[in-house]
This record gives C-alpha cells, sequence and structure tokens, in this order.
C-alpha cells in the first residue's frame, strides 16, 4: 500500500515546525558558543602563544563570529589593546575576563564575567604576564578595595582608552624569557 500524501497545509505546518525546532537548536547551539570556556595547561595567548596558566593576573577572551572556539589572551592589556586598535575589524559576539574579587590572582581559574560590565582598576601596581595589568572585577566595591590596596583608578569598560593599554611592558617584566 502506497503512504498517502499529506494535505499540502499539514506538509507546511510540519516543515514550520521543523525550521523552527532547528532554530531554537541553532540559537541553543549559539549561545553555548557563547559561553566562557575555561583554560586549561595547553591554553595559549592570541597575540604571542604564551601560555595563559603560567601567568598571574586577570585572563580573557574574546568570541569572534565565524569562529568556533574563543581568542584567549594571558592580560587584560592585551585584549583592551585588541579591542581598541584600529586594526580589530572581526566581529565580537562576547567578551569575558576574570572577576579578580573572587580569582586567585597568582593562579587565576574560573569566575568569568562580562568584560562590558565590569569595573576596571587601571595604575595599578600588581602585575600580570604583561608587567601592571588591569585589574578585572565584577563588584565595584571589590575593584575600590583593590585599589585602595595596590593603586589606581576605577573605570567601565567604556572609560579605558587605547593609551593605557601600553603592551611594551610585557617582554621587559619577563623574567621568564
Amino acid at each position: 500500500m502506497m503512504p498517502r500524501a499529506l494535505p499540502r497545509h499539514a506538509l507546511l505546518a510540519t516543515l514550520t515546525a521543523l525550521a523552527l525546532l532547528g532554530g531554537c537548536s541553532d540559537k541553543a547551539a549559539e549561545q553555548q558558543s557563547l559561553a566562557p570556556v575555561e583554560i586549561d595547561r595547553a591554553t595559549s595567548c592570541e597575540l604571542d602563544g604564551m601560555l595563559l596558566s603560567d601567568y598571574a593576573g586577570p585572563k580573557a577572551q574574546i568570541h569572534y563570529a565565524g569562529q568556533d572556539k574563543p581568542s584567549f589572551f594571558c592580560d587584560t592589556v592585551e585584549l583592551f589593546n585588541t579591542l581598541l586598535a584600529g586594526e580589530q575589524v572581526r566581529a565580537v559576539r562576547a567578551v569575558y575576563v576574570q572577576d579578580m574579587g573572587q580569582a586567585d590572582w597568582e593562579h587565576p581559574q574560573g569566575h568569568w564575567i562580562d568584560a562590558k560590565g565590569a569595573f576596571y582598576v587601571v595604575g595599578g601596581k600588581r602585575h600580570g604576564s604583561m608587567g601592571p595589568t588591569i585589574g578585572s572585577f565584577a563588584q565595584e566595591q571589590d575593584a575600590a578595595k583593590f585599589a585602595q590596596e595596590f593603586g589606581g583608578k576605577v573605570l567601565r569598560f567604556a572609560d579605558i582608552k587605547l593609551d593605557m593599554v601600553d603592551l611594551s611592558g610585557g617582554a621587559l617584566h619577563d623574567t621568564r624569557m
């Protein structure tokens, strides 16, 4: 016996439902691909290949459109330099930094937060992989406490400018090279 053909309206309803389900799974996959990714011993920096786990201070990651895995940075100074440089043309989907109010400065793991909503301490005395770095915090009071203890000024994401993110300090301060 031959299967009966679906009436046109039933066929359209079925195809629409499948398209919506496919769209939902695409959206769920996209959200998952934009979630922060934890670093491991082999995670290296996008700019210089340094292993992130070898250095103290906050790390960062950028999720670019059309890229399956995030680009990692061993220092927030590198992150801001990349985002603020005029050469940056790739579409940015998400940016994460570590909340140093929760993470261990010497061996930061986890505690990823949306970089655009974070508070930053610029000009403090604590060092990251690139020398003096920018501390990143989820809570303004944690940033203020850090600034009081280590110096610097508390700023928001949009207040950080290119002249605040000098990359020349990294090699000068790296005793492992």
